[in-house]
């Protein structure tokens, strides 16, 4: 027969009452949660659904699997797979390289200053919008009076219309998410550089260790867990290339490389009302991550010591 413990839960009362300013401070990440991403869950029955406003979401009839059919089938799925799965891992590949680049180089700087000038001036991006970066590109890339143009056709060369060229948009796409996002993301490797104990650096300096020595034997692999643990968290996010700046850099005649799963899903799902085959894909996107997910961490596990769980 079980006892309950009534002074355990008044002790777990006191101390929820005795912090109840921390306890409060959750209200609102919490509500945030459970109104933006729990209560949705519901709504995801539509992506089975021939959704009708009107009808609600249990009244509207059920249609199993026809909006992955169309989806699937669609004449643009391998190119918009494709496109999306270029960009997002071409920026994790040049990202995070580069946010480490920078982070090891911040921290291996001997003028605390310079460092923290360095750092700002590299995260500012980060609070930009998509629309302010356009209108940077525009002004640096821009056919007719751009300054990268004018610096060609100083040098004898010929003006490029470099936003809608097909082989330089991918790039454009690629390099710009890098320089938005490098300083931002630099932020998590700088906190974990900070934890590795001084007194390997002043061992390997008495060895007679030199500056790059240090950083590939010493300040990598300290930081691999957390390395591996941005990629793994990335991977997850595979298929999304990001909305919001491709929405912002492309055009019609860059649609053959530009056009990737969310910016379809905007015109197909949203602009045309279909919302249960913007749901269904939605829901395809999150499949696909958590297996990616799991399965990446699964590798990982096998062959190193580091892992999400």
């Amino acid at each position: 027969m079980k006892h309950t413990n009534p002074q355990g839960k008044s002790g777990l009362g006191r101390e929820i009452k005795r912090h109840r300013s921390v306890y409060m401070l959750l209200i609102i990440p919490l509500s945030y949660y459970i109104v933006f991403k729990y209560l949705p869950i519901w709504n995801g029955q539509i992506a089975f659904r021939d959704f009708m406003p009107l009808s609600g979401v249990l009244g509207s009839p059920w249609i199993g699997l026809t909006h992955f059919k169309t989806f699937f089938d669609s004449f643009y799925f391998i190119e918009l797979l494709r496109n999306t799965l270029f960009y997002s891992l071409g920026k994790m590949l040049v990202s995070i390289p580069a946010a480490i680049i920078l982070a090891v180089t911040i921290s291996e700087c001997t003028r605390p200053r310079l460092a923290k000038v360095v750092q700002t001036l590299a995260y500012l991006p980060h609070f930009l919008s998509w629309v302010i970066m356009y209108g940077i590109l525009l002004a640096l890339l821009a056919p007719g009076d751009g300054i990268v143009n004018d610096i060609i056709q100083a040098l004898g060369g010929e003006a490029r219309a470099f936003m809608t060229d097909t082989k330089t948009f991918p790039w454009i796409v690629i390099l710009s998410d890098a320089w938005k996002e490098m300083g931002w993301s630099a932020i998590i490797f700088i906190a974990a550089l900070m934890g590795i104990d001084p007194s390997l650096f002043e061992a390997a300096v008495v060895e007679g260790v030199n500056a790059p020595q240090r950083i590939w034997y010493i300040t990598l692999p300290a930081i691999r867990p957390v390395i591996v643990m941005v990629v793994l968290l990335r991977l997850g996010t595979v298929l999304d290339a990001g909305f919001n700046q491709m929405f912002m850099l492309y055009s019609i005649p860059v649609y053959s490389v530009g056009d990737i799963i969310d910016t379809w899903v905007y015109r197909q799902g949203l602009l045309e009302f279909q919302f249960g085959l913007a749901t269904a894909v939605g829901i395809f996107k999150g499949v696909i991550g958590l297996i990616l997910v799991i399965a990446s961490n699964w590798m990982v596990k096998r062959v190193s010591d580091s892992s999400l769980i």
